[in-house]
Order: structure tokens, then sequence, then C-alpha cells
């Protein structure tokens, strides 16, 4: 299987599953925006250069952040939390939406937007 992936998605691997197996809660959290961020600036980069395979593999990693953190909502992110559980999954399931529509018809703007707008969203749950 890893003969099938580049050296850069390999270290990413690695490095990543490193990451994952010595973090806490709120670390998962942080990993799972950095993981989001990179996805959709990944497949921006991939639309970019034509490189359908490379947008594909990109989302597929954006939607699994996506469920991620939707899993690791108060009340397993079914919808029924309130409060700050309840408006986190109202922007997770916005995301979730905004990648499954560019799957038929990609929107590098909108892509744009949704990065950016977990760019901010990570740098405020860490106090920077």
């Amino acid at each position: 299987m890893m003969l099938l992936t580049s050296p850069q998605e390999a270290y990413r691997r690695v490095d990543f599953d490193a990451r994952v197996s010595g973090a806490g809660p709120a670390e998962l959290v942080h990993l799972c925006y950095e993981h989001l961020v990179s996805a959709l600036g990944t497949a921006v980069h991939a639309d970019r250069r034509g490189d359908n395979c490379l947008k594909s593999r990109s989302m597929t990693r954006a939607l699994t952040a996506i469920t991620a953190l939707q899993m690791g909502l108060a009340g397993g992110g079914d919808g029924d939390t309130g409060g700050v559980a309840g408006a986190l999954n109202q922007i997770y399931e916005a995301a979730r939406r905004t990648v499954l529509d560019s799957a038929l018809h990609f929107d590098s703007e909108r892509i744009c937007v949704l990065r950016e707008d977990f760019l901010e969203i990570g740098r405020a749950l860490r106090g920077t």
C-alpha cells in the first residue's frame, strides 16, 4: 500500500499518526482542524494544477476530519446538543455540505472561504 503513496503523503501520514497517538482530547480537536485546513488547501492547489486524483483524495481527507469533529461533540454530533456543541455541529454540517457539493462541481472560492473559516476557528480555540 505504501508503494502507491508519494513520499510526501507517507511522511504526512506517519507524522499525523504519531501526533494522534500521543494527543489528549483538546489536542485531537486541534489536529482535526489542522488536518481539515491542510486538506482543503491541498484540494484547491490540486484543482489549479488539474490533478483530479489529488483533489479527490484531499476532499475525502476533509470529510474525514469533519466527521471526526462531529463525532467528538457531546451527544455524538446528532443535533440534539445545545450551546457551543450545537453551534459547532451546525458549522460542521454546513462544512460537510460544502465539501460534498464540491464533489459534483468544485467551487474553489467556496472551499477557500471554508478553509479560512476553519483557520479562524482553530486560532480562536487555541487562543492565538
